[in-house]
């Protein structure tokens, strides 16, 4: 039995449990709180994205750690959203959407604290340098030609992201995540970015264009 099957087979169970951790929890309820995030993210979370959220084994699997709490909100609120009516999805995942299912208003604001109170764990750059010069170029001054801004203005130079505008921190992230959501961005098959922007851009990336910025980001020290 695979590992995503065996999450399928136990999510039945997960939110009897969570039900559990939430009655026992006494914070605002529009406030996250780390410590019972952390409770529920080793429930839901922690198999594909690791305790602390730092990523496991699989690269597609994104990692978590210091990433901005309003993106994490946003993302698994409509992740979820997915899961009760997929044909109005702006993003759906097989795996995710029915994880996000299981998650409680509150649950969403405790795991977003739990995951953004830690710090952002670093990647390794790849030791293609051509590629990575490839990425950082893109990254750092776009393509005037083809209409590409650079990444900078929504990621920051330093790949930090920017919290209030729900801009996500990027570096360190997996490659293969981070190339895998530029396609799905590309596809319009994720269409839960702001004003159209990212699939905008994507549009104008070729394939080796994703593959040189996942690379570079990957390896951007924050």
């Amino acid at each position: 039995m695979s590992r995503i099957i065996k999450l399928i087979v136990i999510s039945s169970i997960l939110g009897a449990q969570l039900m559990g951790v939430s009655m026992a929890q006494a914070s605002d309820p529009m406030i996250g709180d780390p410590i019972a995030g952390e409770a529920k993210s080793k429930l839901v979370c922690s198999a594909c994205h690791g305790p602390d959220g730092t990523g496991s084994p699989g690269p597609v699997f994104p990692k978590l750690a210091g990433q901005h709490a309003e993106y994490i909100i946003k993302q698994i609120t409509e992740l979820r959203a997915s899961s009760k009516d997929p044909k109005t999805a702006l993003r759906i995942d097989p795996l995710m959407s029915m994880q996000a299912g299981l998650l409680s208003d509150q649950d969403i604001l405790d795991v977003a604290a739990f995951f953004s109170s830690n710090p952002v764990k670093e990647g390794i750059m790849s030791e293609d340098k051509a590629l990575v010069k490839r990425g950082e170029d893109l990254y750092r001054g776009g393509d005037l030609a083809r209409s590409i801004p650079a990444c900078t203005a929504c990621h920051s130079p330093s790949g930090l992201g920017n919290g209030p505008a729900k801009y996500p921190v990027i570096a360190g992230q997996q490659a293969a995540y981070t190339s895998k959501q530029m396609l799905n961005f590309r596809n319009n098959i994720r269409k839960n970015d702001i004003n159209r922007v990212m699939r905008d851009i994507a549009e104008r990336l070729s394939d080796a264009d994703i593959k040189a910025l996942a690379a570079y980001m990957q390896g951007i020290k924050p």
